[in-house]
């Protein structure tokens, strides 16, 4: 019995000191899992610390950058006092301010465009008037244009009368005045046209002009457009709203 309780003990005993071994040497191994736990948490501090940084640098940066400071008022002047439209050659030097107070409501707005427009408008305007053509007016013309231009119609066509017209060309368009009131840009363009124009009764006899001979005519016309505001100013037509004869 005693034999059998020796031979159990030392069992024991070896098993355990087997265990202890085992044991030491997995506690006591120096993988270095910890330590690169510690550098790994330490970097991504480290990283997020930088990246807010540089998070509140570019807010800074942006910030300032997109209010610039005011340009002094003598910047302003001076820049203004150099605009293109101060020099531009087809307008009359007391024009030129009202043109640059449009521009800078309008800043699509450009003269040199305008005036080529005005001058297509000027023949379609003149040769749909010789033709009778309401239609074409009524585009082109304001309201009280347009109604004085049709009682003048109206009137030619009850004495049977017509008129036999060939546009021969514009020889000079020149930009008189120009304002901006109310919202409303309005450009003052003199005119000087080349016309064969004759009119002729209801028997086809000349009764005044002459079909054989180009007259110079001088016409001073003012065209409004609407530039108040941005949908207004998305509609490119001027319209005439005043005529005048040299």
């Amino acid at each position: 019995m005693d034999g059998t309780l020796d031979l159990f003990t030392l069992i024991a005993l070896v098993v355990a000191v087997i265990a202890a071994l085992k044991l030491r040497s997995v506690l006591g191994r120096d993988t270095g899992g910890t330590e690169r736990r510690a550098d790994q948490r330490a970097q991504a501090e480290r990283r997020r610390a930088q990246a807010a940084d540089e998070q509140a640098k570019v807010v800074t940066v942006s910030r300032r950058d997109s209010a610039p400071e005011a340009a002094p008022a003598a910047a302003v002047a001076i820049a203004d006092s150099e605009h293109p439209i101060l020099s531009f050659p087809n307008a009359d030097p007391s024009a030129r301010p009202g043109l640059l107070a449009m521009a800078k409501v309008d800043t699509a707005f450009e003269p040199q465009s305008f005036l080529d427009g005005a001058k297509r408008a000027y023949e379609m305007i003149v040769t749909a008037f010789a033709e009778g053509n309401r239609k074409t007016l009524k585009d082109l013309l304001s309201r009280e244009v347009f109604d004085g231009f049709t009682a003048e119609l109206s009137a030619r066509e009850k004495r049977g009368e017509v008129i036999d017209q060939s546009f021969v060309g514009i020889n000079k368009a020149d930009i008189t005045e120009a304002e901006v009131k109310g919202g409303v840009g309005m450009v003052t363009v003199k005119f000087v046209s080349q016309l064969i124009s004759a009119t002729r009764d209801k028997s086809g006899a000349v009764i005044g002009g002459d079909p054989q001979k180009i007259k110079e005519v001088t016409d001073v016309w003012t065209f409004s457009r609407d530039i108040g505001s941005a949908r207004a100013r998305s509609n490119l037509n001027w319209k005439l709203i005043a005529t005048q004869e040299s």
